[in-house]
């Protein structure tokens, strides 16, 4: 039977009663359609699922008491960055569910010169709230108990020069000098650079170059900025990762 699992994000213990936040309290209970005394998993981005038991079901709350903790162990081995060139709406969400449910462990959302969604300042942040519920919901759906990082839009200059010098850094070229056959595990794990819808320009790429970025040969064709991300994690977990 399929267990039904909730995001909250505070603290959980083993013999803690709790009121559920209020979106949590809604899909279990108007959702799921659970009742007291029924059973649920939450889990808050510790590691752990919370085996809880429902205590009370109002109108428009519910509280829960957690009866036991389990520590997962279903996070790859190989940590993954995904810097990921911004695409419109529902792209970008199915790139960042997608990627949560292979394993990704932080999401970097780039402007590039090619970009086609703007964002001002406010917009960035309503932006940002809306990926990390896509992210959140995707570990729910997937079993993950450790909640992938997406950090806020930044330049791809910023991005890319902050990567740590010791990981593997990637980015798909027809041309490029790896082939999956070719790659081997580094100490600052995986990064995979991805162009928005327009693709990389030359001065983007120069610049994924400059940061140490090098080519990845993955097929002859040419993949959509939706595909190539899922792609190229889903090729290099079963390299490098737990997917082999």
């Amino acid at each position: 039977m399929r267990v039904t699992r909730s995001h909250v994000d505070q603290p959980l213990a083993v013999g803690q009663t709790l009121a559920l936040p209020e979106d949590a309290a809604n899909h279990l209970v108007r959702v799921m359609r659970l009742r007291e005394g029924d059973g649920c998993v939450l889990f808050n981005g510790d590691g752990h699922d919370y085996s809880a038991t429902l205590v009370t079901v109002g109108k428009r709350d519910a509280q829960v008491r957690i009866e036991s903790a389990t520590a997962l162990g279903n996070e790859s081995p190989l940590h993954i960055t995904l810097l990921q060139g911004i695409a419109r709406g529902e792209k970008m969400d199915l790139i960042l569910q997608k990627a949560t449910e292979l394993g990704v462990q932080a999401f970097v959302p780039v402007n590039a010169e090619r970009t086609e969604v703007k964002l001002d300042a406010t917009r960035a942040e309503k932006r940002l709230a809306h990926w990390h519920s896509v992210v959140v919901s995707a570990c729910g759906q997937s079993g993950r108990a450790c909640v992938p990082s997406v950090a806020a839009p930044q330049s791809l200059q910023d991005a890319a020069n902050a990567v740590p010098a010791e990981a593997l850094k990637l980015t798909l070229d027809p041309q490029g000098e790896h082939r999956l056959s070719t790659l081997s595990a580094a100490p600052g794990g995986v990064v995979i650079a991805i162009g928005p819808e327009g693709g990389w320009s030359p001065r983007d790429r120069q610049a994924l170059a400059a940061a140490g970025f090098q080519g990845l040969q993955l097929g002859p064709r040419v993949l959509r900025t939706e595909t190539a991300g899922l792609a190229a994690i889903a090729a290099v977990q079963a390299r490098l990762g737990d997917l082999g």
